[in-house]
């Protein structure tokens, strides 16, 4: 997969690291971006195209299916991330909504245009994935149920040649994490990491400094084997008649 004279799609557009990847897809030769945003956009590209898309609305999504003819790449960026403590449970379907279940509304509506092209699907997710933030701990929890998505997605879109990369992202500097006091990647550089992981077909993507240093115990680890084992099952399956 290459991005040059491809058809992306970018939620989350407007700033960040979404923000980011519409620069980098153009400036790799993308043929069309689609800069998906819950407010209006405008941009100085003719390549680009924006699209109000809330991710967490159903008519919006639609909206924005029937306003794109060909897809290659998805990339599932928006996101959201909030301080709580574990206490309301308002705070933990509010990152599911965003997080898990806009990820995969947005997946199915264009699943297939997706197959249609052999395209690949792009999760922006995060190490809290795999080791929960106490201080966001609900964003972790979405998280890592939409890592355990991709995980799926993965295996059952194989057959029809689609690919599933999940991005897992470290501090950026982000209004997101603005309130972390870390060391963080630029938004820049992790989206020229996401792209490269993308092209060199990457299954799980690690486009920082911290990430990346996890990355070789994950790719060589026992959790990875057990996933790969797993996958295997959906292919063993009988064809139905």
């Amino acid at each position: 997969m290459t991005i040059e004279d491809k058809t992306v799609l970018v939620t989350g557009a407007n700033r960040g690291i979404g923000q980011a990847l519409v620069e980098e897809a153009l400036r790799r030769g993308a043929r069309r971006v689609y800069a998906g945003t819950r407010q209006a956009l405008a941009h100085s590209d003719e390549r680009v195209t924006p699209l109000i898309l809330d991710v967490t609305d159903a008519a919006q999504i639609q909206a924005a299916v029937e306003a794109v003819d060909s897809l290659d790449i998805l990339i599932n960026n928006a996101g959201l991330a909030l301080y709580d403590d574990l206490s309301d449970r308002a705070a933990i379907e509010q990152h599911l909504a965003v997080n898990l279940f806009g990820t995969y509304a947005v997946t199915q509506a264009f699943l297939p245009l997706l197959a249609q092209s052999r395209g690949a699907i792009v999760n922006g997710l995060s190490i809290a994935a795999f080791a929960s933030l106490p201080m966001i701990p609900a964003y972790s929890i979405s998280k890592a149920a939409t890592f355990s998505l991709s995980q799926s997605l993965r295996a059952l879109l194989a057959g029809q040649g689609v690919s599933v990369h999940a991005v897992l992202t470290g501090p950026t500097d982000t209004e997101m994490s603005r309130g972390l006091d870390v060391p963080k990647a630029s938004p820049q550089s992790v989206a020229r990491a996401i792209f490269d992981g993308v092209e060199n077909g990457d299954e799980d993507i690690f486009p920082d400094p911290l990430s990346q240093s996890v990355a070789e115990s994950w790719r060589g680890g026992a959790t990875k084997a057990m996933e790969r084992q797993n996958a295997s099952l959906v292919a063993a399956e009988p064809a139905a008649s």
